[in-house]
């Protein structure tokens, strides 16, 4: 693991004034590059040679810094050169990690061979991607989970199984008995005992998604402990083709012999605007999994994050994962920002521009190091 102290140290040879945002370009670029534009920052282009000229066509979020003023990459690990490394070091860069970032270059490469200052606790990887880490911090934290079967053989309802890593859902799959699980293993030519997965309870009910945002010092939001927390909107994701089946009318049984296979891979999110009542709950949450995560990895969550919830026909919520860092689903409030922003800092606030303010709110305190390692 990359120490504190060595980001540090970096960080300290930066010009302040001088300080750019950069990201992958996939996932919510567009959102951080813009918002980090309306925050006066520069911003930097990590991207493959082929998305190039897609990316340069958003002409007003294109980042400031993109090929062939850099190198593109033809693969997101290239990322670790070391020579990549150092140009985005002598650009005073600060890399905000998106899905895609986590997914494609890997969590322990971040933590162990990335030597660029990141926004937010990289330590909180480590606790995103590894299931098992997850559910203990979920577990530590109080709120309400859906049951886990350690074996196929536990089966006894209706079950997802999910993969390890931040895959958008990519081949997760229903199973309501040990028969079942086996023939959809069989079916995508997993080897189980090779394969990290989770098989997880699936709970009826709304799937809400709510953006939230933890700060050491924006003394906006519910306060908690040391600091802030601010939900900035929600979403609903589209799963491919699992949310339309149902307009078939068809039962799973008769799918299965129309050769359907549900499929949960993202492709899409819509604005959700939740009750106001559950505004309470959901920040009653977002308090006991930062509360938790200081506990666990100090100095905890910080900046943003997203638990993936399910709320049922009696308003009971659950938390099936947590999204340790900005999520694609905040992109449906860019630019305009969601009524929870609105309310929160008087101006259109969305995720990308929240974490360009939270960074320029902490070199005005001269705290940039409390929100980057």
């Amino acid at each position: 693991m990359i120490q504190k102290d060595e980001i540090n140290e970096i960080l300290e040879k930066y010009h302040k004034e001088k300080i750019t945002i950069a990201t992958l370009c996939s996932h919510s670029a567009l959102n951080i590059t813009y918002g980090a534009k309306q925050e006066g920052f520069r911003t930097l282009g990590i991207c493959q040679t082929e998305r190039v000229p897609y990316y340069r066509a958003f002409t007003e979020a294109k980042p400031d810094i993109f090929p062939p003023d850099i190198p593109s990459i033809e693969d997101p690990k290239d990322m670790l050169n070391e020579k990549f490394q150092e140009i985005l070091r002598e650009h005073n860069t600060i890399v905000v990690p998106t899905g895609s970032f986590v997914a494609y270059v890997g969590s322990k490469n971040l933590e162990e061979n990335f030597f660029v200052p990141v926004q937010g606790n990289r330590k909180v990887l480590e606790w995103e991607g590894n299931r098992k880490k997850q559910k203990q911090w979920l577990e530590n934290s109080g709120v309400k989970i859906p049951k886990e079967f350690k074996y196929p053989s536990d089966i006894d309802r209706l079950c997802i199984t999910k993969f390890y890593g931040a895959k958008g859902g990519q081949g997760f799959f229903l199973a309501a008995s040990e028969k079942d699980f086996y023939k959809e293993i069989e079916k995508r030519k997993i080897d189980p005992k090779k394969t990290k997965f989770v098989i997880q309870e699936y709970v009826l009910g709304s799937r809400l998604y709510p953006h939230m945002h933890f700060s050491p010092f924006s003394e906006r939001g519910l306060k908690i402990n040391d600091g802030w927390l601010e939900i900035l909107g929600y979403d609903q994701r589209m799963e491919s083709n699992i949310d339309e089946l149902h307009r078939a009318g068809l039962s799973r049984k008769e799918m299965k012999k129309l050769g359907i296979e549900e499929s949960f891979t993202v492709v899409g999110n819509r604005p959700v605007i939740p009750r106001e009542k559950l505004q309470i709950p959901y920040y009653s949450i977002g308090k006991k999994i930062v509360e938790a995560s200081q506990k666990l990895f100090s100095p905890g969550m910080l900046g943003a994050f997203c638990p993936e919830t399910i709320c049922t026909k009696d308003l009971d919520i659950y938390v099936f994962e947590i999204s340790a860092r900005i999520v694609a689903g905040t992109n449906i409030w860019s630019p305009t920002g969601a009524p929870e922003g609105w309310y929160i800092w008087g101006e259109p606030m969305y995720m990308g521009r929240r974490i360009a303010r939270e960074i320029k709110l902490g070199i005005e305190r001269g705290e940039l190091e409390k929100v980057v390692y």
